[in-house]
């Protein structure tokens, strides 16, 4: 029999005590080859708060994993079972996943930090650009784009004002 991904659905928040268990329970009854790979599909992001930078893990699916495995009764027993599972997506006789959705989450999770910063901005704040050709220059918050973290700052230059488009990271308020 061919191992498949399947979806499976945790408590939020406990996901990788369940990869834990689960791992730990396969180990046990001796059935590794049954098993390949448990995946918690999550970035890294970085999100600032005032200036401070913090990296954390975002989870794309909170209360989901991955698991690759070999379904038959015993398995789906040992996942079903585990303390924090609440089941398979799909039921007792679920469906697995295909592969070109896996890789599309690897994909996702291979990209990289992502910026999430969650800076708070207001029209008219007085801001210093940090990073790029404006490192250093004063200015003021013109326009915000929350949904792309894009601030729209205008800076004196040669005596006009100009418009630099920057993201949150870029930026620290005076």
């Amino acid at each position: 029999m061919e191992m498949q991904w399947y979806v499976v659905h945790t408590y939020s928040g406990y996901e990788e005590k369940v990869k834990i268990s689960i791992n730990d329970n396969v180990r046990r009854r001796g059935l590794e080859e049954k098993f390949d790979q448990i995946l918690i599909p999550a970035e890294k992001v970085i999100e600032k708060k005032g200036n401070v930078k913090k990296e954390s893990l975002k989870k794309f699916y909170p209360g989901y994993i991955l698991i690759k495995m070999e379904l038959n009764d015993e398995t789906w027993h040992i996942v079903s079972s585990t303390p924090r599972v609440t089941g398979f997506v799909g039921g007792e006789k679920p469906s697995p996943i295909q592969q070109d959705e896996i890789d599309m989450i690897v994909q996702q999770i291979e990209e990289g930090p992502i910026s999430q910063a969650t800076a708070q901005y207001d029209r008219g704040d007085s801001v210093r650009i940090l990073d790029g050709a404006f490192a250093n220059f004063n200015g003021f918050v013109d326009d915000i784009d929350e949904v792309h973290n894009k601030l729209r700052v205008m800076v004196t230059i040669f005596g006009r004002q100009t418009p630099v488009e920057l993201n949150y990271l870029q930026v620290e308020k005076n």
